[in-house]
This record gives structure tokens, sequence and C-alpha cells, in this order.
């Protein structure tokens, strides 16, 4: 029990009297009553008393020091600080039971006593007034109490520390696969003549998780990796402890699908975070993996269908083996790092790609990335003559979501570049008749905010019109040509006959001397 000096004494000794003098000298209203009933004046009596008993016991409590409960984990540090309020011209004595552990005197003095310095080594320390315990250890825990002295034995005020044992623990040891069994176990004990606290968990999201009496079990995922934090309320306050969990997992799949198309590049991200090296990942069972792609229905024959494109091939060396050719290639050549690139999209990309990682146990880590092809059609055709009709239409094959946009970068030679921004982000536009400016590059871009998701570029060539007077000229031109041909057929075929016709006149057909021939006459 703490010391009570002459000052708490006195105090005492007031509180006892006041009680006597409330006891034996009623109050004016007890004298108005004398005629009560004995009855009367005995239930009077019994309610004054039970109110001045009351009232000695908060002095008794007053007096002999408020005690505090600390909730500590083995190795922790913590600071133990004197009463609210003690002026530094006062004296401090830090006890632990029987031993004094550190003192303060008015003159700001200080330091940690022989006996407590070879028992907690290096673990005591004061600063202004406050004790500092380093590296608790599990001899530490229970009491110490914090003396404040006017004098050396006029006590000012006492408190009392409960240093009570707070015990976290993972089971197994980290780290873990998504599927297996995590269990977290949160142990505080139980302070002297109180409810043990109602402890609970919070997850590395922040949200509270149920348990029973600090015991949690789950199956892991990957959102329980990270810090978890075990909550234990007391005396209005609470005490919270970390527990770090690791699993390992693939990084998360993009929230929505990779866009791509036969003008920008197509990549399709997979991998397991930098920070898990290979060894853990062998350490933890593989036993193979494989890239799947399941074409989007209606965009490839075989929709529907998985198609297996890569497999992990483990040995000294693992290796990704292509199984089927589409033109895709590993972005890293590491084991962990399952990411596809090409260097452009094609139409027929559009569906679902899967990495999935196996390992003992029947436990797999997979991943699903959608990816959507943009692509522009173009009505009736690309090569146009001025002034058809034109229809062109940008899209995903379906209605696009809320927060994406698109936006047509028609050529600087159209009419249209100049048009409203809100006529160029239309899925779909018609121009009556083209002309030859509109001829070039036309640019449909998909945007999220102002960010460019992906963008398909497709090439128009418009011929001028012919009018009327072309026509005319060009058949002019085309029956001159075809008269001059004639002309110079006939003229030499004029020439051929008249050549043939001499030749046969200078040569003559002799009979004898008998051997046929042809003789010059």
């Amino acid at each position: 029990m703490p010391i009570v000096g002459e000052g708490g004494a006195t105090t005492l000794k007031k509180t006892v009297c006041l009680i006597k003098i409330q006891h034996f000298h009623p109050t004016a209203h007890h004298r108005g009553t004398l005629h009560s009933t004995p009855q009367q004046l005995h239930a009077t009596e019994m309610k004054i008393l039970i109110q001045s008993v009351l009232s000695l016991i908060a002095v008794l409590k007053l007096t002999a020091g408020a005690e505090q409960i600390i909730y500590a984990q083995v190795g922790e540090t913590i600071t133990l600080q004197p009463p609210a309020g003690t002026s530094p011209h006062l004296y401090l004595y830090w006890r632990s039971g029987s031993l004094e552990l550190a003192w303060r005197n008015n003159y700001g003095g200080w330091g940690v006593t022989e006996e407590a310095a070879k028992k907690w080594v290096n673990k005591l320390s004061l600063s202004g007034g406050s004790l500092i315990i380093k590296e608790i250890q599990e001899e530490h825990f229970g009491t110490v109490s914090c003396e404040v002295n006017r004098g050396r034995d006029l006590v000012v005020d006492t408190v009392t520390y409960k240093i009570l044992k707070l015990n976290v623990t993972v089971t197994p040891s980290t780290p873990l696969l998504p599927g297996e069994s995590l269990s977290l176990i949160c142990n505080a004990d139980k302070p002297q003549s109180q409810r043990k606290p109602q402890t609970h968990w919070l997850d590395p999201q922040g949200r509270t998780q149920n348990c029973n009496q600090g015991q949690l079990t789950v199956k892991a995922t990957g959102q329980h990796s990270g810090q978890w934090t075990c909550v234990v309320p007391y005396d209005r306050k609470e005490k919270r402890a970390s527990a770090s969990v690791t699993v390992i997992d693939l990084s998360p799949a993009p929230s929505r699908p990779q866009y791509t198309s036969k003008s920008s590049p197509l990549k399709i991200p997979c991998s397991i975070p930098d920070h898990f090296s290979w060894e853990q990942i062998k350490a933890k069972g593989i036993q193979g993996g494989h890239w799947h792609f399941v074409p989007k229905p209606g965009s490839s024959p075989i929709s529907g269908h998985p198609q297996r494109l890569f497999s992990l091939s483990l040995g000294d060396s693992p290796t990704w083996l292509t199984n089927q050719n589409r033109d895709l290639d590993l972005l890293n050549k590491k084991p962990g790092d399952l990411t596809l690139t090409r260097r452009l999209g094609r139409e027929d990309d559009s569906g679902d790609y899967m990495c999935t990682l196996n390992f003992e146990n029947d436990l797999t880590l997979n991943r699903t990335v959608q990816v959507e092809v943009l692509q522009i059609f173009s009505s009736p055709q690309t090569e146009l003559i001025s002034g058809q009709q034109l229809n062109l239409t940008c899209g995903l094959g379906h209605p696009l979501p809320s927060d994406l946009r698109l936006k047509w970068v028609p050529p600087k030679t159209s009419s249209l570049s100049s048009a409203p921004t809100s006529d160029l982000n239309r899925s779909h536009f018609t121009i009556p008749a083209v002309g030859t400016g509109d001829g070039g590059k036309w640019k449909c871009e998909l945007l999220q905010g102002e960010t460019v998701l992906t963008w398909v570029v497709i090439t128009l060539k418009i011929e001028p019109r012919l009018s009327v007077w072309m026509l005319v000229i060009i058949c002019s031109v085309t029956v001159i040509v075809f008269l001059l041909l004639l002309l110079l057929v006939f003229i030499l075929c004029r020439r051929r006959q008249r050549k043939t016709s001499r030749l046969r006149h200078r040569l003559c057909q002799c009979k004898n001397p008998k051997p046929k021939g042809f003789y010059r006459t």
C-alpha cells in the first residue's frame, strides 16, 4: 500500500471527524423534525452514514493513488509518465514492488539505482521524469509505481502502472499461397478484477474481422497480404499491435479491359511482384504454368474454345514454350513475369487471356485479362469518288462505358477538321458528299478523361469526279487516237502490198534446164 505522509494522515483525520459531526449533530433540517418517530430518525441517520462512508472511500482512493493499465508486447519500448501536472521541483521515485528503479530530485538530478541497473541491464532511463523501458522482456511485466514527494516523507501523489502482456502470433509462418489456412491469435492478459478485453482484428484494408476471443482463422487470399492489427480496448482506451502476413500472389488484373487496335500495340499484363524471388516460389512447390486464350464470341471461327498459347517448362533454367503461334511474345524472359506483347493488335485479339501458375496440393494462381479491339468501318469502302456519300463508324462492337468517349481526328485538308468538337465525339457520322480534301488518314481515339487508351487509323482515297466537258474531251481524244492508229495501220499495209508486187515482176520460173528453181532473166 502506498506510503501516506503526515499530510495524508491529517486529511484522513479530518474526514473521520466530519463523519462523526454529521452523525451526532443533526442539521437544521433534522432539528426541525425532533418530533419524528424513531423509525424515521433511524432511516435518516443511516442515509447520512452511507453518504459519509462513500465520501471516505473516495478520499482513501484519491490518497492511495490511481492505477493505470499498460499493454505491451515483448521487445516493445514503453514510456510511463508521472502524474499529470507534476512540478519539476518535486521528488519522483519509480519502484517495481520493493525494488527502487529510478529517482529524480527537486534540483533536476536523476538516476537509475545500482540494483535496478544490474537487474534491468540497459533497459531503464528517465526523460523529463518519465520512465522509459526499452525492449521489455517477460520478467518486466507486472506493477510499476511512481511516487511524488514534496519532501522526503510527504507524499503528494502516487500512480501505479499495471504492465500486462499482449502476445500476437501468426500460424503458419508466412509466406503463404492463396487458399492456405491462416490463423491469427491476439492474446491479452486479463486485468485483475476486470473482464478480459474483447479484442478484434483489422485486416490490411482496415476492415474489422469477426473473431473468437482474439483468434481468427481464414483462407488466405492476396488481399490478406500486409499488416494486420490487433485492437485491445480497455479503460476507454485501446492498444494496437501489428502482425505482418505475406501471401504470394499474382499482381491484380486490370480493373478494365486492355484496349488495342491494328494501329496500336497490344500488352497483356500478368506477373508476380518483384519483391517475391523465384526461390520463394520454388519453395512453395510450383508445378508449372500456362497461358490460355478464349476468343470473344463472333470474333473468330473457334470462338469460345480455349487455346493454349504458352507453357512453363521447369528445370534448372525455367523457360516458356510456345504452343500456339499468335505472334505474341513474352515481355521478359523471367519465369515470374508472364506479360504478353505484340507490336500491333489484330482484329481477332478480342477475348479473355488467362495466365495460371500451378502448385502442390492443387493450389493455383491465376488472372484473367480481357482484351477489346477498337475498329473503324467505312461504307461503302475506303476508295471513293468525289461526291459519294461516306459513312464512318468507330467502336468496340458494343456501347461504351459511361467513363469512356471517342474522338475523331480527320485530315487537316478535310472540311470536318474545323467542325465543332461535339460533332467529332460520335461513334458514327455521315458525309453526304466527300471531296478530295477528305482523303488521307482518319484517326479514331478511345479516351478516358484526357488519357488516350488506344487509337485506330484508316486511310481514305478519294478520286476527283469527272465532269461532262472532261468526258467529252476524254472521248474526243480517244476517238482521235483511234483514228490515227487506223490511218497508221492502213499506210503500213499499203506500203507492204506495193513492195510485194514489185518483187513478183522481177522474178520468173524456168522449165529448162531441168533443175528446178528461179533464174534472173
